[in-house]
Order: structure tokens, then C-alpha cells, then sequence
């Protein structure tokens, strides 16, 4: 069973400013949190969760699909993984459920969204991108979860050159192949070529 602690919820102010400013504060968490993922394999120096959305909201500028909103996407990348902030990494080998985890996403999203913005405009868009993106049905959610597999694949690449001794194949299994949209299957194809070729 998990041992994770998470920090209590927090309860308004019934301040807006310095709600707010409460929410700013709780960004700073995803800056400094390690990806639970690579902690586990002994990555020195592990990326933090901001990084990850960092690069993947980087990628999603990349697309060339006229179909798509990109500006959506940039955005669904940068709150897809917000709730975080609140719970952390949660990772399967923790024994928490996926039922539980999406408990305990969702609260913290219901806290951030009205505790510490009291459900202004931007925090009614961020939900709702954040929501979007968690039941995957959009092409921009599918999309951004096809990034959010070929950000993790890029950087266990990355991790396995400055760590030759390293094997991080089961990120690769778990991310390539289940990408789905062509251009960005591309882009992870690219990638194991590069691999195949270190």
C-alpha cells in the first residue's frame, strides 16, 4: 500500500488576492517534484512535473495539423498534470487504485478551482481543459496525451545516453506504440530510429 503523505486541502480565505495568491504559490510544488517514474529507476537529477509539461506544451507549438487548435493544446499541456501539485506523481507500483487516484485528482482540482480561484473565468477554463484532457474523447485531448507518451519516451532516451548503464525499455514499451496520431507517431518513430542508432 502507498505510504504517500499529501498536503491538507486548503480552505479559503474568503480573500480573493490572497486565495489566489495561494494558488501561485502551490504551482511552485510542480517545479520542485520529481516524476515519481524516474526517482524509481535512479535517475540522477530527475525532471521535475513542470518540465514534463514544460516540453510537452513546447511539442504541441510543433503541430501541423490544421484540424486541431493548437493554442487549446499548448494549454492542455500546461494543466493536464496540475492536480499534481496537490497529490504528486501517483505511479501504479504505489497500490493506489486508478479509481482512487482520479478521487483524489479530482478533489485537488476542485480545491484549486474554488478554494484558491473561487471559480473565476480562468479557473472554469482550466478545469475544463484539465477535464477535457482526463476523459480523452477531443481530437486536442488525444492528441496531448500522444505527447504526453513521446515526451516521456524523448526524455528516457535523453536519460539512457547520460546514463549508459541504464535500461529504460519499459517507458519505450509503455509510450511508442500506443501513440496514435500520425505526426507525432512519426516524431516517436524518429526517436527509437535514434536509439536503435546510439
Amino acid at each position: 500500500m502507498s505510504s504517500r503523505v499529501f498536503p491538507p486541502l486548503y480552505a479559503s480565505t474568503g480573500d480573493q488576492d490572497k486565495d489566489r495568491l495561494a494558488f501561485f504559490h502551490v504551482l511552485e510544488r510542480l517545479k520542485t517534484q520529481k516524476r515519481t517514474g524516474w526517482v524509481d529507476h535512479g535517475i540522477p537529477g530527475a525532471e521535475s512535473i513542470s518540465d514534463h509539461m514544460y516540453r510537452m506544451a513546447v511539442l504541441a507549438m510543433m503541430c501541423t495539423d490544421q484540424m486541431l487548435d493548437v493554442s487549446k493544446c499548448v494549454m492542455m499541456a500546461l494543466v493536464h498534470d496540475l492536480a499534481e501539485a496537490q497529490v504528486g506523481d501517483i505511479t501504479p507500483r504505489e497500490g493506489i487504485s486508478k479509481a482512487e487516484k482520479r478521487r483524489l485528482e479530482e478533489e485537488a482540482m476542485h480545491n484549486f478551482m474554488h478554494e484558491m480561484l473561487h471559480d473565476s473565468p480562468a479557473a472554469q477554463r482550466m478545469e475544463a481543459l484539465w477535464k477535457e484532457y482526463e476523459a480523452g474523447e477531443t481530437p486536442e485531448a488525444r492528441f496531448v496525451k500522444d505527447l504526453d507518451r513521446f515526451e516521456m519516451a524523448s526524455q528516457a532516451l535523453e536519460y539512457e545516453k547520460a546514463n549508459p548503464t541504464k535500461d529504460l525499455q519499459t517507458f519505450f514499451d509503455s509510450s511508442v506504440p500506443n501513440i496514435r496520431h500520425e505526426e507525432v507517431r512519426g516524431w516517436g518513430q524518429s526517436l527509437l530510429k535514434e536509439r536503435n542508432a546510439s
